[in-house]
């Protein structure tokens, strides 16, 4: 069930309406009012659109980047499971070559 969170970004109260756990609803929204003050820090004539605009595409560039770690990360973790994979191949043939080497 949704239910109203207000927040304070740069000065301004937020009615939010949302499913979200209150408190996590409370530290997105600090953490807005930390990148829009440091964007009227940045650029102090800028109307409140424009520092919107400036923290959407700042998020939008963190999220891009993060995907593409995780994405990295993702690919690297898929080689290491395939070269294991290789490698417990390699052992189970030798010890099946092996057990039928033996074999009476």
């Amino acid at each position: 069930m949704a239910g109203v969170v207000t927040v304070d970004i740069l000065g301004q109260r937020y009615p939010i309406r949302s499913t979200l756990d209150p408190a996590y609803v409370v530290e997105l929204a600090a953490h807005v009012d930390q990148k829009m003050r440091a964007a009227s820090e940045a650029a102090p004539a800028t109307d409140m659109l424009g520092l919107a605009v400036l923290v959407a595409l700042n998020l939008a560039d963190e999220y891009f980047r993060a995907s593409q770690q995780k994405s990295s990360a993702d690919g690297a973790l898929n080689e290491r499971a395939l070269r294991l994979e290789q490698i417990v191949d390699e052992v189970l043939s030798q010890t099946a070559v092996g057990k039928a080497v033996n074999a009476p």
